[in-house]
């Protein structure tokens, strides 16, 4: 009797098999030994680095910082503490502000629907006449389309607002417009195939899809927002534009140097805060993994 057992005919050892009288092994001996490990998963790593969050925070902190001592030593006369006194400065500030949030809320409002509604197929026909009249929003002066707002709904903050929407509308509904068309037919096909309704397949597989470029379209709007706001000041809605008209009507350097850091460290924000939504709400499914 042998010292080593010997398989029996009718079987064979695990991971051997038989094919027209000739024996083969499964690639990898089909033993423990010879089995190799599966792949670690690779973990995910943060989206937003340190210095993604803290280069722009530190470099604006630093620039307000130094326009701070600067204003302390300088030599202001009646009319230009007469411009920043009494809360001036933080009062331009909030309605700049409420000008940008509240113009970018009706721009989302409006193209991002819009944009969804001319990629049907009942309305395509209607997309080159909607963004003819969206192109010819942003081709207009932001000046003299703000004084034709004046003439016709008179001054005040609602002339701003509108002339400010219109401005901005055409990067978020061209980007929108351009995300959904530019989403894979066969993914499409797939989604209707096992069973989603068209409304499914929209919010679902599109959108999500196109999150990537309508994100790139709202960052542009809001950076344009901050600086047309800055006109408003000529229509009656105040802003930050108050200090720099001042500052250049009155020929007092320090106020137009205060309001024109401002609306550049308010646009940095704005853009810098945008940046991290790109990136925080892109869907994990679309990032490159380098």
């Amino acid at each position: 009797m042998s010292g080593s057992a010997r398989p029996s005919p009718g079987r064979r050892p695990e991971g051997e098999h038989e094919v027209k009288g000739l024996a083969f092994r499964d690639e990898g001996g089909g033993g423990e030994e010879g089995e190799a490990p599966p792949p670690s998963p690779v973990a995910a790593g943060p989206r937003v680095g340190w210095r993604k969050l803290t280069f722009l925070p530190v470099v604006l902190i630093a620039v307000l910082l130094a326009t701070w001592l600067w204003f302390r030593q300088a030599d202001l006369d009646a009319l230009s503490r007469n411009a920043l006194g009494n809360g001036q400065v933080t009062k331009a500030l909030w309605q700049h502000v409420q000008l940008t949030v509240i113009s970018t809320f009706f721009v989302l409002i409006i193209a991002i629907p819009l944009g969804v509604l001319l990629t049907r197929r009942a309305f395509r026909k209607a997309t080159p006449f909607a963004m003819a009249f969206a192109n010819m929003g942003q081709a207009t002066p932001a000046i003299g389309l703000l004084a034709l707002l004046v003439i016709w709904l008179g001054i005040g903050r609602k002339a701003a607002l509108i002339g400010i929407i219109i401005y901005a509308v055409l990067p978020v509904l061209s980007n929108t417009i351009a995300g959904l068309k530019a989403n894979d037919p066969t993914l499409l096909e797939a989604a209707r195939g096992i069973g989603m309704s068209p409304l499914g397949v929209l919010t679902r597989v599109e959108l999500p899809l196109a999150v990537p470029l309508i994100l790139a379209g709202v960052r542009t709007a809001l950076v344009l927002n901050v600086g047309t706001a800055t006109l408003a000041t000529f229509g009656g809605g105040g802003g930050l534009g108050v200090l720099i008209t001042t500052g250049i009507t009155s020929q007092r350097m320090p106020v137009l140097v205060l309001g024109s850091i401002l609306t550049v460290a308010l646009a940095l924000l704005v853009d810098w805060l945008a940046s991290l939504a790109e990136l925080l709400l892109r869907p994990r499914g679309l990032e490159v993994s380098t």
